[in-house]
């Protein structure tokens, strides 16, 4: 009932004959940079609220949050 290895086969020829190989290569490329830069940005963002463990500083974090989704709205 599910979809069969042939039919995983016969989708991947498709996009492989539509994108070529050099553009999926290089969409995997831009993908995994993407996901690396996620996760560093997630660790550092982790070690950031480890430092803060004051209110002052968690009022700061507040502060710069509201100020970048004003921002984000604006735009």
């Amino acid at each position: 009932m599910g979809i069969s290895i042939w039919q995983l086969l016969i989708v991947l020829g498709i996009v492989i004959l539509l994108f070529g190989t050099k553009k999926l290569r290089n969409i995997g490329t831009d993908l995994g940079g993407a996901i690396r830069g996620f996760k560093k940005s997630m660790n550092d963002e982790d070690e950031k609220s480890d430092e803060a463990d004051t209110l002052e500083g968690q009022k700061a974090e507040q502060t710069q949050a509201d100020a970048k989704t004003q921002e984000k709205q604006k735009s």
